[in-house]
């Protein structure tokens, strides 16, 4: 076995484990909101701490095996692709986080009902189910599932795009809560650019597996 094999498994293995992490934030995330449960929101919190931590410590990893392996072709690849994967996870994470927050520090200023009129769990649940699929897909070198999952994306879009018409009509209903719709709505953008950045992690598996670019094109989606 080469000396770089047992390296670039245990890179692989802790790619898929961040991926997890960040997953579940936003498992967690959508209980909290779910069983009006604050505490799931604050463990939310705490993860992120982790997956910061995970960042660093992948991206340590990825240097070492750059300096000491002098990687090609498809190992290549795979590191460079772990280096992007690492900081969209990250950034999804910060995601998830800013939700937790929300949840956390706004609590009593808002009718419950309103994080149903912004499908908020149903958003929650397009990015679930796309990080379990591109960590399948990850683990198993399915291209053609992280391909199938980032067309997932549009439906985030959509509720997006219908967030803004839901903010603006909640807006001339209620004035006084101009902020806290403002910030419904910002939380809804988060979850669409999360969705985004899931969609470059397809992107990067198939760049690992197949060495193509598939980012802007859509003809190889």
């Amino acid at each position: 076995m080469p000396a770089i094999e047992p390296e670039l498994q245990a890179l692989k293995d802790n790619l898929l484990d961040m991926l997890s992490l960040v997953r579940n934030q936003m498992v967690k995330c959508k209980d909290a909101i779910r069983k009006n449960d604050l505490s799931l929101a604050a463990e939310v919190l705490e993860d992120e701490k982790k997956v910061n931590v995970q960042e660093l410590a992948i991206d340590r990893d990825c240097e070492n095996i750059l300096a000491l392996f002098t990687p090609v072709a498809t190992d290549l690849r795979l590191v460079l692709a772990t280096l992007k994967i690492t900081n969209d996870l990250e950034r999804i994470g910060d995601n998830a986080k800013s939700l937790a927050k929300f949840l956390i520090n706004n609590k009593n200023d808002y009718p419950r009902e309103w994080l149903g009129t912004f499908k908020l769990e149903a958003m929650l649940d397009v990015l679930i189910s796309m990080l379990k699929d591109m960590g399948e897909a990850l683990r198993e070198s399915d291209t053609k599932l992280a391909r199938k999952t980032t067309k997932r994306d549009e439906f985030l879009n959509d509720y997006n795009k219908k967030a803004m018409k839901t903010t603006a009509e909640l807006m001339k209903d209620y004035p006084g809560d101009a902020k806290i719709l403002l910030n419904l709505f910002s939380i809804t953008r988060n979850l669409e650019r999360a969705g985004d950045l899931t969609k470059n992690i397809g992107e990067e598996i198939v760049f690992h597996i197949e060495a193509k670019v598939v980012k802007h094109r859509k003809d190889q989606q």
